[in-house]
């Protein structure tokens, strides 16, 4: 078996390259942000606009070359990368753009402020949208008479054309009145807030993993039980519960990060 040169391998070309990709390479020059900074914004831009999920990165003497650094600035700037979650080493068959995941906070906001805050275009399919009898469970988060109908919404959320989530939710029929007349492909939180008088200022949820169920699985593409984060809502405007939503997040796609003190 004949074995390749430094020279050969310097010359053999990278499945998508920078120069490739636009025709000409970003430069990297003498300035205060360090090399692999500078080095590790241009990768991160390869990534996102002119590479896919599962893509594989340029090599790393091709990038040595490309942006004339050395070998540890590629490896830094490759490393930070890898650690944030935007690419994934394979031992043995190189460095991939990896499967976009959204690193989420607890805090309370939207899906749609969530995803545009961290650069994500969100998207929305609605499946359902009616009024009907709420199950016994919303019925009592919403403090209705059980046997009372409520506003019923689901709808598949998706970033980047991608699909994150899968949300039902039911709303107070008093509070919310309306809302099956406006467009519930955006933001239902920024609606309630503006048009109905009822800005969303607290919740109680809890967190759990589970196994997708089937409708579940067929939508976000996941299949049966496959690992999902299953999430329990009831959200408030001040005293007046407005909301009780049920949501499973691909657990690939979505991630949870907080901050604890003592």
């Amino acid at each position: 078996m004949r074995s390749t040169s430094a020279r050969e391998e310097k010359d053999a070309p990278s499945p998508v390259g920078a120069a490739e990709s636009n025709g000409t390479a970003e430069s990297i020059g003498n300035t205060r942000v360090p090399k692999h900074e500078q080095l590790r914004s241009i990768i991160l831009r390869l990534a996102k606009e002119k590479l896919q999920p599962g893509d594989r990165l340029p090599s790393e003497r091709v990038l040595m070359d490309e942006y004339g650094v050395s070998r540890i600035t590629v490896r830094a700037a490759i490393g930070r990368l890898v650690t944030e979650g935007h690419l994934v080493r394979v031992p043995g068959k190189g460095t991939f753009v990896a499967d976009a995941t959204v690193q989420s906070t607890l805090h309370l906001a939207s899906f749609t402020q969530e995803m545009e805050a961290q650069g994500h275009t969100p998207s929305t399919v609605v499946f359902v949208s009616e009024l009907t009898t709420a199950p016994d469970d919303t019925a009592d988060a919403l403090a209705l008479e059980r046997g009372t109908e409520a506003i019923h919404l689901r709808r598949l959320r998706l970033a980047d054309g991608r699909p994150v989530s899968v949300d039902d939710a039911w709303y107070h029929p008093e509070h919310a009145r309306g809302l099956l007349e406006i467009d519930l492909t955006g933001s239902v939180y920024k609606a309630l807030a503006t048009q109905f008088g009822h800005q969303i200022d607290r919740a109680r949820q809890s967190v759990r993993a589970e196994g997708a169920p089937a409708d579940i699985g067929a939508l976000l593409g996941t299949g049966t039980s496959a690992p999902v984060l299953f999430f329990d809502r009831v959200s408030y405007s001040g005293d007046l519960p407005i909301e009780h939503a049920r949501s499973w997040y691909r657990s690939d796609r979505y991630a949870l990060s907080m901050e604890v003190r003592l």
